[in-house]
């Protein structure tokens, strides 16, 4: 097998895992695409934020991936994860589903998102993660933010967020099997 043109690390929330329905429908949609190799990062041995920081950083040098060549796609804590991980390194592309950002017991609330596209996906109804905080930094830092009718889990909305991380790639550059 070839080495990859892109790596799509995926990050989960703080009670899911790498088995989720929200993870596993943005992997098959990765995997539709040429030269990519998608992998869900299993955070599951630890509830801490900065542990889970080190497991992306970690999942990222074993696989050899270039952050510049990187898409980082993240729920809840783990949409913390990925917008952590691009401000310490800049990556291709954040696709951030009810991030966990602008809480207080993160080690970096309001981390500066550096990716060449980002695209974050919350819920109006989120009863974990208050929209408005999340709505705020997105204005701050200039990001695209799509508001959906739904809660934290955004269960409703599973095939909406898998068509919208099928546009995001395409909009990074990435090329469907088909193309």
């Amino acid at each position: 097998m070839s080495e990859p043109d892109v790596f799509v690390f995926l990050s989960h929330g703080l009670e899911s895992g790498p088995g989720s329905t929200k993870i596993q429908a943005l992997k098959s949609v990765a995997e539709a695409f040429a030269g990519v190799r998608a992998e869900a990062i299993d955070h599951r041995s630890t509830k801490d934020p900065a542990q889970r920081l080190e497991q992306m950083r970690s999942a990222m040098a074993a696989a050899g991936a270039d952050p510049a060549r990187s898409v980082l796609a993240g729920s809840s804590m783990g949409g913390w994860v990925c917008a952590q991980t691009s401000a310490d390194t800049p990556v291709l592309g954040c696709f951030l589903l009810a991030p966990a950002l602008a809480l207080p017991k993160y080690p970096e609330s309001r981390p500066c998102i550096r990716a060449q596209f980002t695209q974050i996906i919350h819920g109006w109804h989120d009863d974990v993660v208050p929209p408005m905080p999340v709505i705020e930094l997105a204005q701050s830092q200039n990001l695209p933010i799509l508001m959906l009718p739904d809660d934290h889990r955004l269960t409703l909305s599973v095939n909406r967020v898998a068509n919208e991380f099928q546009a995001f790639l395409i909009t990074a550059g990435l090329k469907t099997g088909n193309s």
